[in-house]
């Protein structure tokens, strides 16, 4: 449990919605902390004084849960345990593996007196069949890998270990909180991220997907890893993925992508187990998203580092994924901008605030510096303008447009 010690906004949101008339569903990719964070709230509600028999807690992988995995088990097994007259508190780990435990859910609230905290590792959770019988009573805690502020705290560094040297190992192993037991060993480091990786793809990846092609799921991955930060369509990673040879057995048809259609449902699978997160495109001028290419990003650099080496030559696009996270912890929706011809990697909105973001790892050469700027300059809006760069800022502003370290900006 030591894992969420120093994670307290995501146990501070669980106790702000503590006996609300909400079901409280906690999401994220396996191992990032979803359970601990339930044995958490659990420690606080024996502290704040609810006695052991009035909560249930179950993790519903376990063998020991094994003959309750449909509704009607579950529902008995549960109601047999509720003193009807007082108030329970249920709290349920990985519930998908129970088959439409939606329905037990909904019949616990409308029969017992009970607070509900819930968390599932694929996103074929909050189905639509889910979300039109529980409309409104839900909500939704995403909890992400740790932050670079978070890693700091997790891991232990020399006394004399300067604050870029942590943020490169930050690069290299990523925010998964099991890794902090393995002080930056890279072979047990990479073991334990493989395990892991492994494990989403067949449960969570292929969860309602038995029939899919689990190597070909495999080199998407691996695509993706390659391509972070690009604008890609299913449509034409299909056609590389079947130029390469990676797709086959899929005759092209004009018009109607086969393999396209593949790529997308594969994605959308990887989506569902929470690997991938993507950012749609979005025209600044037309206020307007824009259907065609988005870009993908790894939940955690840490598994791409695993699969496919650390490199430092592709530090740009790793810096990219990062912030991407970091604008998603702090509350914004994250889109990838399109002014006129030009590209801005991020448009970030929330309803009190807008930002624009450049993210690049150097801003020291003049044909980089020109680039970066560009678009930035050719919106006239007055929101925000920022980029990004491992530079040490000596200058901090351009024609009004915010210069700073990425190192900064994550531990603001």
């Amino acid at each position: 449990m030591n894992e969420l010690i120093n994670r307290p906004e995501y146990i501070n949101r669980l106790i702000e919605y503590k006996d609300k008339d909400v079901i409280k569903i906690v999401t994220g990719i396996r191992r990032s902390g979803k359970s601990a964070l339930l044995d958490l709230f659990e420690d606080y509600l024996l502290e704040s004084g609810v006695p052991q028999k009035r909560i249930i807690h179950m993790n519903m992988e376990s063998l020991r849960f094994r003959e309750h995995t449909d509704h009607i088990s579950f529902y008995q097994y549960i109601s047999s345990k509720i003193d009807a007259s007082k108030r329970h508190y249920l709290i349920f780990d990985e519930l998908q593996a129970v088959e439409n435990w939606e329905k037990a859910i909904e019949s616990f609230r409308l029969d017992f007196d009970v607070d509900i905290y819930i968390t599932g590792s694929n996103a074929y959770m909050l189905s639509s069949e889910f979300s039109t019988l529980l409309s409104g009573r839900y909500v939704e805690i995403k909890m992400l890998p740790l932050s670079f502020k978070e890693f700091l705290t997790f891991n232990k560094f020399a006394p004399d270990e300067h604050i870029v040297d942590k943020f490169r190992k930050y690069l290299q192993f990523g925010g998964m909180p099991i890794l902090s037991q393995f002080d930056f060993n890279e072979a047990r480091s990479f073991e334990a991220l493989e395990g892991i990786y492994n494990t989403v793809i067949l449960r969570d990846a292929l969860f309602r997907n038995n029939t899919a092609d689990q190597a070909l799921l495999h080199k998407l991955v691996l695509f993706l890893c390659g391509n972070i930060g690009s604008l890609t369509s299913p449509n034409n990673i299909g056609n590389i993925l079947t130029n390469e040879g990676m797709i086959q057995n899929i005759k092209k048809k004009p018009g109607n992508s086969v393999a396209g259609r593949t790529v997308d449902k594969y994605i959308r699978m990887l989506k569902s187990a929470y690997v991938f997160y993507s950012a749609d495109r979005y025209d600044v001028k037309g206020k307007q998203l824009l259907k065609t290419l988005e870009k993908n990003y790894i939940i955690d650099l840490g598994f791409r580092n695993m699969l496919l080496g650390f490199r430092d030559a592709d530090r740009g696009n790793m810096l990219e994924n990062i912030v991407y996270f970091e604008l998603l912890r702090r509350g914004f929706r994250v889109y990838a901008g399109k002014v006129g011809e030009w590209e801005v990697d991020f448009v970030a909105e929330k309803p009190s605030r807008k930002l624009y973001v450049q993210v690049t790892e150097t801003m020291m050469d003049e044909n980089v510096r020109g680039r970066e700027l560009r678009p930035l300059r050719a919106i006239r809006d007055n929101h925000e303008k920022i980029v990004l760069s491992m530079d040490n800022n000596v200058i901090t502003t351009y024609d009004g447009i915010k210069s700073s370290s990425v190192v900064d900006f994550l531990l603001s």
